[in-house]
């Protein structure tokens, strides 16, 4: 075949064209779910971005609220492969810093085991019985022997000491090397999920753009400022809701509410955790943070973080999560309200329980 014809260019490209090394184990694992997830996330934008003509005003709105719970669904996992990234960063600057103190041991050890083999080397001229037969001092001579021998004793246990020394530096560098890789997998998740916020967000927007003033302003809630409506001020300031009085069972989940009224009329926005804006699990977790309690930071591991209680039996400071993926939740205030951090462009605000649907209730202490 003449290669300046295009079969004959296509066939040495091909025959030029590096080997690609397949991906195995946890790699190509890692790779698979990568490609997976973008794939479906890719399919689900699809004109989703675009909202359809002829909507009504409520179908708008479904569609928007659609967009937004799934906007928050990625958060979540935002969140959640943040953490485990900070973790994995954590843990191999922890193996690092190990491993080089390990490191510096063992070139010490090395050293020092240089130093006796070159000693023997020069002081090892002679065979013992002719180096004992030709002492002035044979009972010294002896003495120093048993002394040499000792020194080997000791010898053979820094050369033991030093190998296992070696296999621990060996262990550590393959714990760093996992670590590393978990870092890189972390990274990648947090990348994608940061790519589908924002394209979900985009989308909602590209709807709402769609609606006339006054349908946003009734979208957004409140009292269409992107404040707390009144009812929302005056239940901060006295502490009672419509439904009752908004008293806590104990001096910390009081504290968890408390911070929460004072968290009213902060921005949302996705990722935060105060103390300037919040997402729905960035508000409950400074909330109770503010209390003494540590909390996970994402909704689905907030829910069990504590001890389960139904819907009939709910106190003040309760977390209630909604929707069957458990991407939401918010902190119950009393009265079948709540405060939450519901979506951008709506700040936090107390809002009742049952706009969305219930998913189950935790309580910290």
């Amino acid at each position: 075949m003449n290669c300046r014809t295009p079969e004959g260019l296509a066939l040495v490209a091909a025959h030029r064209k590096p080997k690609q090394r397949p991906l195995s184990g946890s790699a190509a694992r890692t790779a698979l779910t990568l490609a997976l997830t973008g794939a479906a996330t890719s399919t689900l934008f699809d004109g989703s971005g675009h909202a359809e003509p002829g909507l009504t005003p409520e179908q708008l709105k479904a569609k928007a609220d659609k967009l937004y719970q799934e906007a928050e669904e990625a958060t979540e996992k935002y969140n959640g492969a943040k953490e485990a990234a900070g973790r994995a960063r954590d843990s191999l600057d922890r193996l690092r810093d190990e491993a080089a103190r390990r490191t510096e041991r063992l070139n010490a050890s090395r050293n020092a085991l240089g130093s006796i083999a070159t000693a023997q080397y020069r002081a090892g001229g002679l065979d013992p019985a002719v180096q004992l037969a030709l002492s002035s001092d044979p009972d010294g001579y002896l003495a120093g022997a048993e002394l040499a021998e000792r020194a080997g004793a000791r010898q053979t246990a820094a050369i033991t000491g030093m190998r296992k020394q070696a296999r621990e530096m060996a262990q550590l560098r393959a714990e760093a090397d996992e670590r590393l890789a978990e870092l890189t997998a972390r990274r990648a998740e947090l990348a994608l999920h940061r790519t589908t916020v924002r394209k979900r967000l985009a989308a909602a927007q590209s709807v709402l753009a769609r609606m006339t003033a006054e349908q946003r302003a009734a979208y957004a809630g409140g009292d269409g400022t992107g404040g707390p409506s009144r009812a929302d001020r005056d239940t901060a300031r006295t502490g009672v809701t419509d439904g009752g009085p908004a008293a806590a069972t104990n001096p910390r989940a009081a504290q968890a509410v408390a911070y929460a009224y004072g968290a009213l009329g902060k921005p949302y926005v996705w990722g935060a955790t105060g103390p300037s804006a919040y997402d729905c699990s960035g508000l409950t977790q400074a909330a109770w943070r503010s209390a003494g309690v540590s909390l996970p930071r994402t909704t689905y591991t907030q829910i069990n973080a504590g001890r389960s209680v139904p819907r009939s039996q709910l106190v003040p400071g309760d977390l209630i999560f909604f929707y069957s993926g458990i991407s939401h939740v918010g902190l119950y205030i009393g009265g079948g309200q709540m405060i939450h951090a519901p979506r951008p462009g709506a700040p936090v605000r107390i809002a009742p329980i049952d706009q969305m649907p219930f998913a189950g209730a935790t309580r910290p202490v």
